[in-house]
């Protein structure tokens, strides 16, 4: 991948991750206080995580051993995943191979860049999510 025209490459942290509906709603799927990171390599691959500060801890200390409660409430509370990407007309197409959200996996997650200074703001089409059309705002800061 030709990086001399991607400013994607590189590391960048999570300032807000946003739904918004066609009425104006704004809603935080991991907390106004999320934390996470996204990375682009010049050789093509990325990663994201993303995750709600105060999740629980396991009483267990093994990962193994948590319960069915704990595994789901801290699943619920992160979004991952990774594979190779192309930046291109001004959208990045993420090709998930990797995800904390099976269905996923296989499928090209596409997404509107904005880059403002050291800020990238990525953005996805309208999709139906919980019933209700809402469209995903995630802006991220160069680490």
């Amino acid at each position: 991948m030709d990086t001399s025209d991607n400013p994607l490459v590189g590391v960048w942290r999570l300032v807000a991750s946003e739904r918004l509906t066609a009425d104006g709603e704004v809603s935080y799927l991991h907390g106004r206080e999320a934390v996470g990171y996204i990375m682009y390599t010049p050789d093509g691959y990325m990663s994201v995580a993303i995750m709600r500060p105060g999740r629980p801890r396991f009483a267990a200390t093994d990962m193994a051993e948590g319960t069915a409660e704990e595994k789901r409430t801290a699943a619920e509370g992160y979004l991952s995943y990774c594979g190779r990407y192309e930046f291109r007309d001004g959208r990045v197409f993420h090709h998930v191979e990797v995800s904390l959200f099976p269905n996923w996996i296989g499928t090209t997650q596409e997404r509107h860049v904005e880059l403002d200074g050291n800020r990238l703001i990525l953005t996805t089409r309208p999709r139906l999510i919980a019933g209700r059309e809402q469209t995903s705002r995630i802006t991220w800061e160069r680490a």
